[in-house]
């Protein structure tokens, strides 16, 4: 199952390792702020057209955003 937390953590992580705020990626992916911060919060889960925008939006391929919460949930 996928755990919406750890997902969130992942994309905020990411987001913050790249120094870019809440308000830059969701304008890139074309979502709103709070959307964002639900899904960095786990109160969310993206749709898969959320997802590959959001990776998008932070120049990772969408695999490889995949393969980051793959390592966490497997920890």
């Amino acid at each position: 199952m996928l755990d919406a937390e750890i997902v969130g953590s992942v994309i905020q992580r990411i987001r913050e390792q790249q120094g870019k705020s809440q308000e830059l990626i969701s304008g890139l992916a074309g979502i709103g702020r709070t959307h964002l911060s639900a899904i960095e919060r786990g109160q969310r889960k993206p749709t898969l057209e959320t997802f590959y925008k959001i990776a998008e939006a932070l120049g990772v391929k969408p695999s490889m955003l995949l393969a980051a919460i793959e390592k966490e949930t497997q920890q």
